[in-house]
């Protein structure tokens, strides 16, 4: 018996919601009393693997067949299929992410497996395995008992820290018999978010809403999110007038966020976008409308003018780094 952890990369490097897979795995391994094992697929390298073993992880089972690089989903799941079987694994733990979630339901019917999303903590061992889960966008959670022998947890994003045990992990090379048609879908190209922090892996974000009153003042949102080393991102309305690229379309219909911190400028507050921000750990809203809906939902607000508040805060974390 143990627990296998599913890790994503991108060109190389480890998602950070997947290190926070692992260390979730870590925990949930000490809690049954077994071991914390990992499987990564493609190109990974031996300093990535490193962090994983900080993270928690004892052992990682490397795929290097390169054609797992594209992040072709048959593939994925054909590979991590195999090492779970081989691993001797109970428990299979992920990151809840467009790939993940895609993996996850193709291996809760290869495994016979039940499958729980959206986790937020470690489950209840009491009596029976219960875990807890996010549900109605953010808006509640429910506990679900798992009765399967075999069980698949995809974890929401930023819902504990990343060990550091510094632990050397242990990497064996492992090969899997992919046929031909598991590669049979093909990825015919790719549109990246452009700028340095991924939106959905970001731990700040720095969103504008229409109070930014047009695309050319968006270099005091920038300026922001720089000095404080965060993503960017906007409202729907803002995506729409094609102000901003749709791909930073924070939201229900758009990319749902979980960071530490979420700074909303100018946004109002409507439920639609709420729903793609309500996970986040502390919510700041600066708006001049001190009726705004979103002060309701935040941590700390400030009631100003974006145009006089954004520089003066920028400056002070400038020089407080």
């Amino acid at each position: 018996m143990s627990v296998l952890i599913y890790i994503e990369h991108e060109e190389g490097v480890v998602k950070k919601s997947s290190l926070e897979a692992v260390s979730y795995g870590k925990s949930l391994a000490e809690s049954l009393g077994t071991e914390a094992l990992v499987v990564g697929l493609g190109s990974i390298s031996p300093d990535e693997w490193t962090l994983v073993g900080h993270a928690g992880a004892s052992k990682g089972y490397h795929v290097t067949d390169e054609r797992l690089n594209a992040g072709i989903i048959q593939a994925h799941t054909a590979a991590v299929s195999e090492v779970f079987e081989h691993s001797g694994a109970d428990v299979l733990v992920l990151a809840k992410s467009s790939l993940g979630d895609a993996v996850a339901a193709r291996l809760s019917v290869k495994l016979q497996a039940a499958l729980v999303s959206n986790v937020v903590s470690l489950p209840d061992l009491a009596e029976g395995f219960k875990v807890k889960r996010s549900i109605f966008t953010g808006k509640a959670f429910a506990i679900t008992a798992v009765q399967t022998s075999k069980k698949i947890l995809a974890i929401k994003k930023n819902i504990l820290e990343i060990r550091q045990d510094a632990t050397d992990i242990a990497v064996e090379e492992f090969t899997v018999s992919l046929v031909d048609r598991v590669f049979a879908a093909k990825i015919t190209g790719t549109d990246k978010a452009e700028g340095e922090i991924s939106l959905p892996e970001a731990d700040i974000v720095v969103s504008g809403g229409r109070g930014m009153k047009g695309p050319e003042n968006w270099g005091i949102i920038e300026d922001l999110a720089k000095a404080l080393g965060a993503a960017t991102g906007c409202s729907k309305p803002v995506s729409d007038l094609n102000w901003r690229p749709h791909h930073e379309h924070v939201g229900q219909t758009g990319i749902k966020v979980s960071p530490s911190l979420y700074v909303a400028v100018g946004i109002s507050g409507a439920i639609q976008h709420l729903a793609g921000v309500n996970a986040s750990k502390n919510i700041l809203v600066i708006n001049k409308d001190p009726e705004a809906p979103f002060f309701k939902a935040a941590d700390y607000g400030i009631v100003g003018d974006a145009f006089e508040v954004l520089p003066k805060l920028t400056e002070a974390i400038k020089a407080i780094k």
